[in-house]
């Protein structure tokens, strides 16, 4: 590897991962001088509670050409990312999850793809060798995210990519607080292209990513990228409305055929509910909107990282 100048970066959020590390090194090591291409491999440790950490070093003092990053609490795989991110050196940077699904015997396809002209090449997983729950949680992410943010994702493309330094140079200059990476990659633009990669089963463990994270994921990136959750607010006062006319002219008709006994009582408890309701709802998602404003002026840093080893700028 010559880290002065390396042709490829490659990042990996590392989180429970203690059995899979020194395998995830081997098989990423083994590619790359199979290639005999220069590159540098960042760990970015985000805080896991087992003994990553502890491996990564003993990975670092025994490889001063491997990158590690621990960062001082747990931040989530997209800061994590980021973290990476803020300090690759090479002209092309993959990002990749350390579990081994996605396979580092793909990185070589994905960098000739690049060669063709492509600024980004994102990998598209066909056959997803997740269980019948990672997929349905992440077919839900996907679904919400599309309807509420208006963006059409593609449930077979995640992290895994490789992407040019000119590219994660305007990335790393985006600093808001609520972080996706793909979402915030679409956002920037540039020439891409996709290419079928082979998926591999998790090499050891389970995914830390339960479905209510990918819910709290799903909405902090749509209230970061659209204000349709507001105008959704809107339709339903729309729509309230005019249930509350079709409510009083039933109301007006029952009390003339006597079905009602104490006059105005339905109508009075209907208008309460829908307009209480209305209220509570719309002022919810103004509240939420003005929350992630509070965050992102705080100015405070995405990650904080605590330690940085074999990092030689």
């Amino acid at each position: 590897m010559s880290k002065e100048n390396p042709h490829i970066s490659i990042v990996s959020p590392v989180y429970r991962a203690e059995a899979i590390i020194q395998e995830l090194v081997s098989q990423i090591s083994f590619e790359m001088n199979q290639s005999e291409l220069d590159y540098e491999l960042i760990l970015v440790n985000d805080a896991s509670p087992d003994n990553s950490w502890q491996i990564i070093k003993q990975i670092c003092s025994k490889s001063p050409d491997i990158i590690g990053v621990n960062l001082s609490r747990n931040f989530g795989q997209h800061y994590a990312i980021s973290a990476g991110l803020s300090i690759a050196k090479g002209e092309w940077i993959v990002v990749m999850d350390c579990d081994l699904q996605d396979r580092p015997d793909e990185i070589v396809n994905l960098l000739n793809k690049a060669k063709e002209g492509f600024l980004i090449v994102q990998a598209k997983r066909l056959e997803r060798k997740d269980s019948v729950f990672k997929k349905l949680s992440s077919t839900i992410f996907h679904s919400l995210y599309s309807y509420l943010s208006g963006i059409k994702t593609d449930k077979t493309i995640a992290n895994f990519g490789i992407y040019h330094s000119k590219v994660i140079s305007e990335y790393n200059k985006l600093k808001e607080q609520s972080r996706s990476f793909p979402s915030l990659i679409h956002f920037l633009g540039y020439n891409r292209t996709y290419l079928n990669v082979k998926h591999s089963e998790r090499h050891e463990g389970k995914s830390s990513y339960a479905i209510s994270k990918l819910l709290r994921l799903s909405l902090d990136v749509t209230l970061s990228n659209s204000n349709k959750p507001l105008r959704l607010a809107v339709k339903f006062g729309f729509i309230i409305s005019f249930t509350s006319i079709f409510l009083a002219f039933y109301n007006l008709l029952a009390y003339f055929f006597g079905i009602i006994s104490l006059p105005k009582f339905t109508s009075t408890i209907f208008s309460i509910w829908f307009v209480g309701g209305l209220n509570i709802f719309a002022l919810g998602v103004v509240g939420l909107y003005i929350g992630k404003i509070y965050d992102d002026v705080k100015g405070r840093p995405i990650f904080v990282i605590e330690e940085i080893l074999n990092n030689k700028k």
